[in-house]
């Protein structure tokens, strides 16, 4: 992976992390809840989470591309696809509503662990998501196993990094998230539709 190619993957993780989702909200969620010490719990379950799932497109991707080597040319076209769609799904989504835990005041760090790992991993949406995604910043040229090591360890920074953030501002960001949060999602869909016809032809 050259530098420009990582640059440029590091800003679309960058954009991808701000996206509303599962373990974003549950962030969120905790660091209004709980405050942002425990919530580092959920955050650093749901990164080792993010990391396995990045793990097993790994394997798929590069099974593929030992199997045939014109695979990535595919999985650039059809990855593509997908990220237009689910730009398409987050514009017409609606807007994110943030709501307590009955049992928010005695959440323990491993509980809190759990839930996070436990919503990276149960979401198939995510294998589909970077089994369509990482391929569009790949060099056959290059080791796979150094890129796919870069890419995980990239992503799984900047969501901590992230996550960590929208936690400690969670009071403040809550209201601001459910007043604006339809243009907030549409900014985000056309950002991944934008991507997704982009990135194949780059």
């Amino acid at each position: 992976m050259t530098l420009h190619t990582w640059l440029l993957y590091l800003v679309a993780v960058t954009g991808l992390s701000f996206t509303p989702g599962p373990n974003t909200l549950l962030a969120l969620t905790h660091g209004a809840l709980h405050g942002h010490r425990k919530a580092v719990c959920t955050i650093a379950g749901g990164t080792l989470g993010f990391i396995l799932v990045i793990a097993l497109s790994m394997l798929g991707i590069s099974a593929l591309l030992k199997a045939w080597s014109p695979a990535l040319l595919l999985l650039k076209w059809v990855g593509g696809a997908y990220l237009v769609y689910l730009g398409l799904q987050l514009w017409r989504a609606p807007a994110v509503r943030l709501q307590a835990e009955p049992s928010a005041p005695t959440a323990r760090p491993a509980r809190l662990f759990g839930q996070g790992l436990l919503s990276a991993v149960s979401n198939p949406k995510a294998l589909l998501f970077f089994g369509a995604f990482l391929p569009q910043f790949i060099d056959p040229a290059r080791s796979l196993a150094v890129q796919f090591a870069v890419m995980a360890a990239t992503f799984a920074a900047m969501e901590f990094v992230v996550e960590y953030g929208l936690a400690r501002t969670a009071h403040r960001i809550r209201p601001w998230l459910e007043r604006v949060g339809r243009r907030f999602n549409k900014v985000c869909g056309g950002a991944f539709a934008a991507m997704g016809i982009a990135l194949p032809t780059t």
